[in-house]
């Protein structure tokens, strides 16, 4: 049966780092579930065993945070912001300064998916309109965002499976994961300003701008409900109160509107995500059961790769994060973490959100500005992604390597 466990794996992590089956239409939420199933059909766990591998406070800590999230976007509040600071757009420079600020920010503080799904049309509009280069923006957008996720435990879903399951506090880890991640941000821009130092107008003049959705208009009272919501949550989250019990508390609280449909903010939760995560709980859980991940680390071991070793697990998880994304290979490279060791959980969570920025498809972000973005017909090549993305992970890297070196 630890043949059957391990083909499984290895069939369903190489699905997730194709993105696809050829001939058929899975993407890679299809493949890990496929492999769940697997693992249940082919008998190397049974289904309670399945279902109680799942860890319910992690979803129910994405879950909340999806709704208050949606919260603020329906109220109209992420179009709100935008707007506000297109009073610097004849400024490009300070105007990306601010853009990358605020998308870190909220970014840090609710789902760095959700900023970039909520800034990017009213920024690609709005650039389009003042006849502004859209592609610095909407890069320093998503680089902005994954930067600036990793600073806290519920930045991102792969730092709230990594807070979650090393019981990690909150303050401590933004006390660790923050600074390195300012710092990236700052050379991020410096860099951004670099390569785009003459391209940020573009002189051609657009005529007919394409249709788009019309996003949630500005709602003062939903607005103010949602802040009021994320403020109360980051107190609640520096007690000691359990984050999910927080969490999914100020959900219900939310729910509970007299003018806001319940079904309009579960609509804007992120089903897909939350389907990825429990089936890949499943498949790790079914090669633990078998030692699977102990052979693994030991055989590594041998051929003088410590997993363990901060530094190479900086480097494992980049690679690996940009080989089947950052979600399964965080839920892989916490087997072998430390439990007591809570600095290996920071580096993991730092590193394997960094390595978002290197390549066009290393986090969904990347992704939802890209896809986005196309709508009005602007184009972000795979090139173009590189030039910024690929020397702000080095720098990001590089800059978490001497935090490290200054922290032991």
């Amino acid at each position: 049966m630890t043949a059957v466990a391990a083909t499984i794996f290895i069939l369903t992590y190489a699905g997730v780092a194709l993105g696809r089956v050829p001939g058929l239409m899975l993407d890679r939420t299809g493949i890990a579930l496929l492999g769940a199933m697997a693992m249940v059909l082919f008998g190397v766990e049974t289904i309670p065993q399945a279902t109680a591998a799942i860890d319910i406070p992690t979803i129910l800590l994405l879950y909340a945070l999806m709704i208050v999230s949606a919260q603020l976007r329906l109220g109209g509040f992420y179009t709100w912001v935008v707007l506000k600071s297109t009073a610097r757009l004849t400024h490009p420079r300070s105007f990306l300064l601010i853009m990358m600020a605020l998308s870190a920010l909220l970014s840090a503080i609710l789902a760095n998916d959700i900023v970039c799904l909520a800034f990017t049309p009213v920024l690609a509009l709005t650039l389009y309109s003042a006849n502004m280069n859209p592609v610095p923006f909407l890069l320093g957008l998503a680089i902005s965002s994954n930067i600036g996720s990793a600073a806290t435990i519920i930045g991102n879903p792969q730092n709230m499976l990594i807070g979650q399951m090393g019981n990690l506090h909150f303050g401590q880890f933004l006390i660790w994961c923050g600074p390195p991640s300012i710092i990236s941000l700052i050379a991020a821009y410096y860099l951004i300003c670099k390569v785009y130092k003459d391209r940020f107008m573009d002189h051609g003049r657009v005529e007919d701008l394409p249709k788009h959705k019309p996003w949630p208009a500005f709602n003062q009272w939903q607005s103010i409900k949602g802040l009021v919501a994320t403020a109360i949550l980051m107190i609640l989250f520096f007690t000691p109160i359990p984050r999910e019990y927080s969490a999914i508390a100020i959900a219900g609280i939310l729910l509970c509107s007299r003018k806001m449909r319940s079904r309009k903010i579960l609509e804007l939760v992120d089903w897909h995500l939350i389907t990825l995560f429990c089936a890949l709980f499943v498949v790790i859980h079914g090669i633990g059961i078998y030692q699977i991940p102990q052979s693994i680390m030991a055989f590594l071991s041998r051929q003088g790769i410590e997993v363990r070793s901060l530094l190479m697990l900086t480097g494992i998880s980049t690679v690996m994060s940009n080989l089947v994304s950052n979600v399964p290979a965080t839920l892989l490279l916490i087997q072998f973490l430390e439990p007591s060791n809570h600095v290996q959980w920071y580096v993991l969570a730092l590193s394997s959100t960094y390595a978002g920025n290197l390549v066009l498809i290393g986090s969904i972000a990347n992704l939802i500005v890209i896809e986005q973005a196309r709508i009005f017909g602007i184009r972000i090549s795979f090139r173009e992604h590189a030039k910024t993305g690929i020397p702000v992970t080095v720098l990001s890297l590089f800059i978490l390597t001497i935090w490290i070196w200054a922290m032991s």
